[in-house]
């Protein structure tokens, strides 16, 4: 089981809005997270002058993924006022440097070519840095540190409301298709291996954390009936636009997972009609979803 993890954030003017200031107890990195519009007074954090890595982060404006960038510099800071005038998409930055003086040149580009890796991974956001950049090559020791600094990183950002890192299902297990994939780190329970048929679909999904997550290679129906909720054919149609459904032949195929905020919304999704999740999702053993749920319920 995973240690628990504390972590402090100081609001800088008492607004969640404004600069914060965060870190994780016992951990030599921390990170500032400010607006664009108040850059200037990145001046009275030294923090932000340090050799380190920074995401600038486009705002949620609408249902498509918004736009993220990843980049490292000898002073954080300085390299900022350049993004400014040259970059038009981002609206907030999030800067990682160390408490102590520790992080190299080195060290800062291995961690870029880490965390746009994981970004391009996680597929949460639309990464507008192009090709990974290499690895600087680093000891073993200065690797595994660099890992943890990485995974620190990664819940670090998830407190402050980005989960760019995030993958969608956690831990590597065997896929539907026999390849390797990601699933939830709840694994064991058979609420992350369900299945739903209909009319001749066969689609795979996960009950998590954060929602209901639609498997890479589930099948979905191509078309669309009339009881099918406006908004779920919307976000259907913007799927298939932004990529993660793909037409193979008379039907639909999702070329990546695909969270969703319901096992209904997924449901009707993938017949084209309205459906109820609970019902609709099966274990292997042929047990619904709404039955786990049931039986999961304390006794009254």
């Amino acid at each position: 089981m995973p240690l628990g993890k504390s972590i402090r954030v100081y609001l800088a003017d008492a607004t969640v809005t404004g600069i914060r200031y965060a870190e994780l107890v016992n951990w030599t990195g921390h990170a500032i997270a400010c607006p664009r519009n108040r850059l200037s007074e990145l001046a009275n954090w030294p923090e932000a002058a340090k050799p380190g890595v920074y995401f600038l982060f486009e705002g949620r404006f609408g249902d498509s993924k918004p736009a993220a960038y990843v980049g490292e510099s000898e002073n954080v800071s300085q390299r900022l006022t350049n993004h400014d005038r040259n970059k038009e998409f981002w609206n907030e930055v999030v800067i990682f440097t160390s408490k102590d003086e520790n992080l190299t040149k080195a060290h800062i580009k291995y961690l870029e070519s880490s965390l746009v890796w994981l970004s391009k991974q996680a597929d949460r956001y639309q990464l507008e840095n192009g090709n990974t950049p290499p690895e600087s090559s680093l000891p073993r020791a200065d690797r595994d540190t660099m890992a943890e600094f990485v995974e620190n990183i990664r819940m670090v950002l998830g407190i402050l409301g980005y989960q760019i890192l995030e993958p969608v299902l956690r831990a590597s297990t065997t896929s539907n298709t026999g390849d390797a994939t990601s699933l939830d780190a709840n694994a064991v329970s058979p609420a992350t291996d369900l299945v739903f048929r209909v009319n001749n679909l066969i689609a795979y999904g996960a009950l998590t954390d954060e929602g209901f997550v639609l498997k890479k290679g589930s099948q979905l129906s191509r078309t669309n009936t009339d009881s099918i909720p406006g908004k779920l054919a919307s976000i259907k149609e913007r799927l298939l636009a932004e990529g993660a459904l793909a037409t193979e032949n008379d039907r639909l195929v999702a070329t990546s997972d695909i969270l969703l905020s319901s096992s209904s919304y997924a449901a009707a999704i993938v017949a084209g009609t309205s459906r109820s999740g609970p019902q609709s999702w099966k274990t292997t053993n042929g047990k619904t979803l709404k039955e786990l749920e049931d039986a999961s319920l304390p006794d009254a």
